[in-house]
């Protein structure tokens, strides 16, 4: 089974480079099966790190950047893929 956890979280206005930046250089203690990163509008960043492992898990995370820099708290989701019909 796979599973893809999602962190996303927004810069404080300006600050998205920064942000993306500090996604980029974060390093987990495991290394996923894949990793992208993505950035949106409103300095967004988006990570998803694909996994086999089941939904629950116990799995590396990227952390919360500085205060400072985002404009609240990091979403995060978990999801696990589905076979094809």
């Amino acid at each position: 089974m796979s599973v893809a956890l999602m962190w996303e979280a927004r810069a404080v206005d300006g600050r998205g480079d920064d942000l993306l930046a500090w996604a980029r250089a974060q390093a987990l203690p495991g290394e996923p099966l894949r990793r992208e990163t993505f950035r949106a509008p409103q300095d967004r960043v988006l990570v998803i790190t694909w996994w086999d492992a089941p939904l629950d898990a116990d799995l590396p995370e990227l952390a919360e950047p500085a205060p400072e820099l985002v404009t609240r708290t990091v979403h995060r989701w978990r999801f696990e893929s589905v076979e094809e019909r």
